[in-house]
């Protein structure tokens, strides 16, 4: 039996092998908070070798329930996993040279053990966190613990958690696929035309990755079910509707241009990555709310009174404003107009 592995499952390896190295250097896993009194939400971020994000927010509330304050230095997982993850990388580049079956195949077995210890020392860190409270703490609900879940969401209080694989998780995944491929591919068990599918299969998992990672773009508006993150009415004409997409890649949409402006103006701008509004000539259609020209008249009726309406090109906004004897402005004037009137407080109670 041929004991050298192929020149494809040689190329898995090291693609693997640079995925983990990536990983070092990203976040691996992310916990989301998402609360009434955080729009915006809070993020922890694990990485290898230390906890990032919301950090100083969120030991202050934890300071409240009673829960251990987090700090990278008091966990030895954060000082041994860069290494461990920096050796299997240099195990799978050392199997890829070395060409041989049996390395691949141990090399699959303690790879999976890895993520599997790694996974249970996970959950038992969470379990610890939330279940060993302060009993002098301030806020002591009975019977209450606050175990963050260990992938999907869960109710904690009035906070929604939400915990999910991060750039490096995804990419630390996508190390162990491509491995498992290397191993399907040299097994015995497949035969010439499964081979063949191995690229295929390695193109759909790059796809897959790279959808992981998101899209920048506009999220569809649902009319008579998406409601107003501003006014909380149904958006139900889909000419005004507006929407806001975060640095964080949350959504917040609106009915009307007035009430999106007037929720930019109460979150950072360093916050706030997209505007888009609805074409006015195009109805449910998205453009980019910095790059459209607009016509305010009264005539225009829009559901919370901002009577404005958008338009993806100047022309089509002029020849609008030609009809009903009204001024084409740009974004900057349309939304310093708006912010005036706020400051002033002559704009009407919404």
């Amino acid at each position: 039996m041929k004991q050298k592995i192929s020149s494809r499952s040689k190329l898995l390896l090291v693609v693997a092998a640079l995925l983990l190295a990536v990983s070092l250097f990203v976040p691996i896993w992310a916990i989301y908070l998402d609360a009434p009194q955080y729009p915006e939400g809070l993020q922890l971020q694990i990485w290898a070798s230390r906890i990032a994000g919301d950090i100083d927010i969120i030991n202050g509330l934890n300071h409240y329930i009673g829960m251990r304050t987090l700090r990278s230095n008091d966990f030895v997982e954060f000082t041994v996993l860069p290494y461990l993850i920096a050796v299997y990388a240099i195990l799978f580049m050392i199997t890829a040279f070395a060409g041989r079956k049996k390395w691949l195949y141990f090399l699959l077995g303690a790879f999976l053990l890895f993520g599997i210890v790694a996974m249970v020392d996970f959950w038992k860190w969470e379990y610890d966190y939330g279940h060993n409270l302060d009993p002098n703490a301030a806020i002591r609900v009975p019977g209450m613990a606050y175990q963050p879940p260990l992938i999907g969401a869960k109710q904690l209080l009035n906070f929604h958690a939400y915990s999910i694989p991060d750039i490096g998780g995804w990419l630390f995944i996508s190390a162990g696929v491509l491995l498992a491929a290397a191993a399907i591919l040299e097994s015995r068990l497949p035969g010439r035309a499964h081979k063949n599918k191995v690229p295929t299969a390695v193109a759909a998992l790059t796809i897959l990755m790279l959808n992981s990672c998101g899209s920048s773009g506009p999220e569809p508006i649902h009319l008579h079910h998406d409601a107003c993150d501003f006014c909380k009415m149904s958006i139900s004409d889909g000419r005004f509707a507006a929407e806001l997409i975060t640095t964080k890649g949350r959504v917040y949409k609106f009915d009307d241009l007035g009430c999106m402006i007037r929720y930019a103006a109460a979150t950072p701008s360093q916050l706030v990555q997209h505007y888009y509004v609805s074409d006015f000539t195009n109805d449910h259609q998205l453009t980019d709310a910095t790059t459209a020209w607009y016509v305010q008249n009264e005539a225009l009726r829009s559901p919370m009174a901002g009577n404005t309406a958008a338009f993806a090109g100047r022309d089509a906004a002029t020849a609008y404003g030609a009809q009903n004897q009204a001024t084409v402005i740009s974004w900057e004037v349309l939304y310093k107009t708006i912010q005036q009137k706020m400051a002033s407080g002559h704009e009407a109670a919404h």
